[in-house]
């Protein structure tokens, strides 16, 4: 860095850091890894030591000037992740090593694919980004853990761990691509018969059992909509995880700091909300995080959390809808299978040597399963 030292330092709180200057590293395209999202999850006590997410960022700085950051986490377990390596702990456990604690360097309960290198955009990432990846090294040995696990990365940083010799996973997702369509209408006309009928007949039948849906974001937002919203989260987490990953003063925090980049998409049925989901805004994303509901309509789900985003988009111009974690049934409703990847460091070298082999395998098995999903288009040849 053309002779000067910059320092890497670790951050216990995102607060510690100026939200300007650490947004300049992360950029505007992904609102997750923005310093208001991190910094919601902390303040509202969903991500922090006592959850099992101490947060251990690490800051590049030049005469303090932020150069990078890595938005990490010393972990205690394995949850709120969404790229599993249960089997890999048990594993490794099982083998008289101890797999905790470890390092993840994520967005907390957040399975969206994003930057995690976060480097200014002035600087030359090649150089930086070598850095970052020595520093998570470094850190590791610091907390003798057992290894570091980058999910969800964007290609470039992928490209980067795996230059520094880190393990290279794969896993799919399910996102829709706007291909120029002006309407909803435009959208299903590039799909075969069946499939347009199908969506066609779910729509409607939404509609006939007497739901009402709308999309509000920014100043629309009140209290009272976070209010509905929180039920529904709660209704989803209690059926599925026993206990909400995320505070009710999340929301809150939410609202308050990044209104702007939420969309709120709220189901009515009597004047009463029954449903909804929750989307944050890129620069050419709408990216679906949450949804839950207090009363089982046939198909809302498919209405609030796909439909309505597709038609969110084409109305803004944006050009995907990446709708979160697992679902095939998102195919046949115009979300096709793409690539995800990670990248993990582990500290034993037995440990590394089995697991390099065990994912080399496991690579051609995603790939033969993206393939063969992708043969599931809902589109026209």
């Amino acid at each position: 860095m053309d002779g000067l030292a910059p320092t890497l330092t670790i951050v216990e709180r995102v607060a510690e850091l100026d939200a300007a200057a650490w947004n300049a590293c992360a950029g505007a395209d992904n609102p997750f890894v923005a310093h208001e999202f991190l910094h919601a999850l902390e303040a509202s006590g969903s991500a922090t030591a006592e959850t099992g997410w101490l947060p251990q960022h690490l800051a590049l700085t030049l005469e303090g000037a932020l150069l990078g950051v890595v938005p990490c986490f010393l972990k205690s377990h394995s949850y709120g992740e969404y790229v599993f390596d249960h089997g890999w702990a048990q594993a490794y456990e099982r083998a008289g090593g101890r797999y905790y604690p470890k390092l993840q360097v994520a967005v907390p309960f957040t399975p969206v694919p994003g930057p995690r290198l976060l480097i200014r955009p002035d600087l030359d990432r090649a150089q930086i980004a070598p850095v970052l990846i020595d520093g998570l090294q470094a850190l590791a040995a610091a907390h003798r853990a057992s290894s570091v696990h980058a999910t969800f990365l964007a290609a470039d940083d992928a490209a980067s761990f795996t230059a520094a010799g880190w393990l290279a996973r794969e896993g799919v997702q399910y996102h829709w691509t706007n291909d120029g369509y002006a309407t909803f209408d435009d959208f299903l006309g590039a799909l075969s018969s069946s499939k347009r009928k199908a969506i066609r007949r779910e729509r409607r039948a939404v509609a006939e059992a007497g739901v009402e849906l709308v999309a509000v974001t920014g100043d629309e937002i009140s209290s009272s909509h976070w209010d509905a919203f929180w039920r529904f989260y709660r209704a989803t987490s209690d059926r599925k995880w026993g206990s909400p990953y995320l505070t009710r003063r999340f929301f809150d925090r939410l609202g308050e700091s990044m209104a702007d980049r939420v969309v709120l998409i709220l189901a009515r049925r009597n004047g009463r909300w029954i449903g909804g989901a929750l989307n944050l805004l890129g620069s050419h994303t709408l990216f679906g995080r949450n949804w839950g509901a207090t009363e089982d309509v046939p198909f809302l789900h498919f209405e609030a959390c796909y439909y309505r985003a597709i038609e969110f988009a084409i109305e803004h111009g944006l050009k995907r809808v990446e709708a979160g974690a697992q679902g095939e049934h998102k195919i046949q409703r115009g979300y096709l299978p793409v690539k995800t990847r990670s990248a993990h460091w582990v500290a034993d070298p037995r440990f590394r040597d089995a697991l390099e082999s065990w994912l080399e395998h496991e690579r051609d098995a995603m790939h033969d399963e993206r393939t063969a999903l992708a043969t599931l288009s809902p589109f026209r040849e």
